[in-house]
C-alpha cells in the first residue's frame, strides 16, 4: 500500500479540506499521513518557515513516504526552497511531489534534479469534486500508474517561474538538465494583462523561449483582457511564441479551474 504524506509548505488551508482529502485518498487504497504542521497557521502561512521546512524535509527523508501531496499553493515555498534537504537514496526512490500553483517551486527543484513530479490538483478539489469528475478520475489514474513515460515538460505557474528568475531554480537551469528541448507549460491566476506581458517579456529576454520546442498555455483564471493593451490576453501570450514556429496549445486544462488534468513534469527521465 503506497503511503501519501500531506504537507502544507506554503499558505494555510482549511483543515477540513485536508481531513476530507485524506478520507477520499484512503478510499482509493492509500495510506495517508499528515505533516505535523500541515493544519497550522502562522499569519497567511501554514506555519513558520522553520515549521514548513521541517515538514518538507521529514517527508523527503522518510523512505516510507511514496508520494508528497501538497495541500495547497498560495505563497511561501520561495522562502525556503534553498534550505530543502533532498534524499540521499537513489532518485528512483524519491517520493513523487504532487501539486501546482506555488508548488511550481518544488516542481522546479525536482526538474533541476531530473526527478519527475506531478502537476495536479490538491486537497480542496480532492475533497470536494465529484468522484466521477474528469479531474479526479485522471488524478486517480495518474497516482496509480506512476511515471510510465517521459514527458519532457517543464514549467507551471507563470508568476512563480518569473519569481525564480536569477536563482538556481530558473527555467534556464531546468532546460540545462533536459537532454532535448522541452515543452513549456504555463498557467496563472489573478494577474493583469500587462503583468503577464511583463513576465513573458522577461522570459523572452532571458532566452527561455528560444530553447524550448513547444508551449502549452493552460488556464489564466481571473486574468481579464485589458482594452488598453490593444489586444486580447490570448493574443498577448501567443505573440511571444509564434516567431519560433513550434506547436502552441491554447486553453489547455491545467490550472486554477475544476478541470485541472494531472500532467507529469520531467526532463527526459523514465521512472516507474
Amino acid at each position: 500500500m503506497k503511503h501519501i504524506r500531506i504537507i502544507s509548505p506554503a499558505s494555510a488551508i482549511n483543515p477540513q479540506y485536508v481531513v476530507d482529502a485524506q478520507a477520499r485518498l484512503e478510499s482509493w487504497g492509500y495510506r495517508v499521513s499528515i505533516g505535523a504542521h500541515a493544519l497550522g497557521q502562522h499569519g497567511c502561512f501554514s506555519g513558520t518557515k522553520e515549521e514548513r521546512l521541517a515538514d518538507i524535509n521529514e517527508a523527503f527523508a522518510d523512505p516510507d513516504v511514496d508520494i508528497i501531496l501538497c495541500s495547497r499553493g498560495g505563497y511561501g515555498l520561495q522562502q525556503i526552497v534553498d534550505k530543502i534537504v533532498l534524499p540521499t537514496r537513489p532518485k528512483e526512490q524519491w517520493p513523487l511531489v504532487v501539486g501546482f500553483s506555488d508548488i511550481t517551486v518544488l516542481h522546479a527543484l525536482m526538474s533541476i534534479n531530473n526527478v519527475p513530479s506531478l502537476h495536479a490538483p490538491m486537497c480542496e478539489p480532492i475533497a470536494t469534486l465529484p468522484e466521477n469528475s474528469p479531474t479526479l478520475v485522471r488524478l486517480r489514474e495518474a497516482l496509480a500508474e506512476g511515471v510510465v513515460a517521459e514527458t519532457n515538460v517543464i514549467g507551471g505557474n507563470l508568476s512563480v517561474l518569473y519569481g525564480l528568475q536569477g536563482t538556481p531554480y530558473s527555467l534556464n537551469h531546468m532546460i540545462d538538465r533536459c537532454a532535448t528541448p522541452p515543452t513549456l507549460l504555463l498557467e496563472d491566476i489573478g494577474e493583469k494583462q500587462y503583468h503577464i506581458d511583463r513576465m513573458l517579456n522577461n522570459l523572452r529576454m532571458s532566452g527561455v523561449f528560444a530553447r524550448i520546442n513547444g508551449v502549452i498555455i493552460g488556464q489564466f483564471t481571473n486574468c481579464p483582457d485589458d482594452p488598453k493593451m490593444g489586444c486580447s490576453l490570448e493574443e498577448t501570450i501567443r505573440s511571444y511564441f509564434v516567431e519560433y514556429g513550434y506547436p502552441i496549445i491554447s486553453d489547455a486544462p491545467y490550472g486554477h479551474e475544476d478541470l485541472n488534468i494531472p500532467i507529469y513534469l520531467s526532463c527526459n527521465r523514465l521512472r516507474k
